[in-house]
């Protein structure tokens, strides 16, 4: 009896899962590549104490394998396996990690793992009072490399490079008789003891590796050994110094000691909800915030207005039926969209420039010179105002493709109707033409409020958030939340402070949510006002 390839319900039932010997094989061959690489990457990150990202590899390459191996049932999955892998890697991981990284002190001088961190403090060394010395000769050539010819005390000879072991005399490359140290080694001069001691890449250098290094002191005396700085106690998690004796305890992320002195580098650790506390009670909330929370939201809402008004004005003019040559038009209004907005940017600044921009000669041409030299970026008014012009430029373009669209998915004989009823043309275009048209481009609003609360680009290039508020601020004018965010953690003084900005960054985001979750009410009104019309 033949075999019937169709379900009961009529449909073509799935192609049988290949399982060929040479298919089996190579999926065989190529998975245990996979996880000899990942099996690898992982112990390596595990060393350096990225536990986070090594457990996201080692998921994906579980899954990575249970799609490729599994029954029957995950066959499908294979097909999106690519996709989703990158997905958990480029999308879910850093997202859970910003968040992590909200809890912690990563930033200035706590970057590391505390694996990381513990093994540039091991790498410390210093020069000792009783440490083995040696006589030195340094030799240098036209392209200032450096070697130090050593003679301990018991009459060896060794040649020293800067972060490379000792080579004994007799194994270097050089053929020297004797043990008397001479004029020249190779390419390389000597250089007398007062040169020497003029030279920073001579005194004050370490040449040879770990404990196997020397220095030479500032006085241009015997080279001396060095000696580890610090031993880590791995049971109790301190850091003791080998010269002083002192113990360092971890106090988020530095070992610190009784006394309050630190050994750096530090390492990132959690630190609960100090970052929000510290934005919440800091000055950070006074008035400058205000302000910059006021006009982020004004330059969003200004922004979707002007752009949208604009791009439906030239949309309704050029989809009416006398207009000629309408494709060519378009086309010469879509150039704004297709420029890099960083370049434009640049060039309004260029043009709003108050003593030489050409927008102040034009103003002042058709004001008989009234208008004067407008402050488009010295005065708040005005820089603001250039914003929204700069913005409008950037955005109709995108507002006009949406709104022809639009316009030309309402039916016809809606319009036919109105007339019959005597309805004039601003009766038709606010009872019929906008209701629908918000309708349809509603969401896309609501995105472009989003993207333009958090437009970084135009207001940093524009102006970099200028004019400052005060002089004790950091905050300007023009700043909105997104730059205030980086002025506050990345250019206040302090150094990178990613964990304090990653903080901020949830407060804006929860904000943002909010606004979006009103915006959509908003729309579902106009779905409900539209079905109406």
């Amino acid at each position: 009896m033949a075999q019937n390839t169709m379900t009961h319900a009529g449909a073509a039932a799935p192609p049988a899962r290949s399982n060929t010997t040479g298919g089996l094989l190579l999926r065989i061959v190529s998975l245990a590549l996979i996880d000899a690489f990942t099996i690898w990457f992982v112990y390596r990150l595990f060393v350096d104490g990225n536990f986070f990202l090594g457990l996201t590899v080692a998921t994906v390459t579980i899954l990575i394998n249970i799609f490729f191996m599994g029954p029957e049932a995950v066959y499908p999955y294979r097909w999106f396996t690519p996709g989703l892998a990158l997905m958990i890697l480029l999308v879910l991981y850093p997202t859970g990690f910003t968040l992590y990284i909200a809890f912690t002190n990563y930033g200035t001088g706590n970057i590391l793992t505390q694996q990381q961190a513990i093994r540039q403090i091991e790498r410390q060394t210093y020069a000792a009072e009783d440490a083995p010395t040696y006589a030195w000769t340094a030799y240098q050539d036209d392209s200032e490399n450096v070697i130090l010819w050593l003679e301990a005390e018991n009459g060896d000879v060794f040649l020293a490079r800067p972060d490379e072991p000792f080579v004994p005399l007799a194994e270097s490359e050089f053929n020297v008789e004797g043990t008397d140290a001479p004029e020249t080694l190779g390419d390389l001069t000597r250089v007398s003891p007062f040169v020497a001691a003029t030279n920073p890449a001579i005194v004050g250098g370490t040449f040879g590796v770990g404990t196997e290094a020397v220095q030479i002191p500032a006085n241009g005396g015997d080279a001396l050994a060095l000696q580890p700085l610090y031993d880590y106690d791995v049971e109790r998690n301190v850091v003791i110094s080998n010269q002083t004796g002192e113990e360092f305890s971890p106090v988020d992320g530095v070992y610190t000691s009784q006394s309050g002195d630190e050994v750096r580098p530090g390492y990132y650790a959690v630190i609960g909800l100090r970052n929000f506390q510290r934005l919440f009670t800091s000055d950070l909330f006074g008035g400058e915030f205000v302000i910059v929370f006021v006009w982020t939201f004004l330059h969003a809402i200004l922004t979707v207005f002007v752009t949208f008004a604009l791009g439906l004005t030239l949309a309704i003019i050029l989809n009416h039926e006398l207009v000629p040559a309408k494709k060519i038009f378009r086309s010469m209004l879509l150039v704004p969209y297709a420029i890099p907005a960083f370049i434009s940017v640049l060039v309004w600044r260029g043009l709003l420039d108050p003593t030489s921009g050409v927008v102040n000669e034009v103003l002042n041409l058709f004001t008989f010179g009234l208008a004067g030299d407008l402050p488009w970026r010295s005065n708040p008014f005005w820089a603001r105002t250039g914003i929204i012009l700069v913005q409008m430029w950037l955005g109709f373009p995108y507002m006009l493709l949406i709104c022809t669209g639009a316009l030309q998915s309402i039916p016809s004989d809606m319009y036919e109707a109105a007339d019959v009823d005597g309805a004039g043309p601003f009766r038709k275009f606010w009872n019929l033409t906008l209701p629908l048209l918000l309708v349809a481009i509603g969401p896309l609003l609501i995105a472009s409020f989003a993207f333009n609360f958090n437009n970084f680009t135009v207001i940093q290039l524009y102006n970099d958030g200028r004019p400052t508020i005060d002089t004790d601020t950091i905050a300007g004018y023009t700043d909105i939340l997104i730059t205030y965010t980086y002025e506050v953690a990345f250019s206040s003084g302090r150094g990178a402070d990613y964990g304090f900005a990653t903080a901020i960054t949830i407060v804006i985001f929860v904000l943002l949510s909010i606004v979006t979750i009103f915006n959509f009410r908003l729309t579902r009104q106009l779905e409900e006002i539209s079905e109406n019309v």
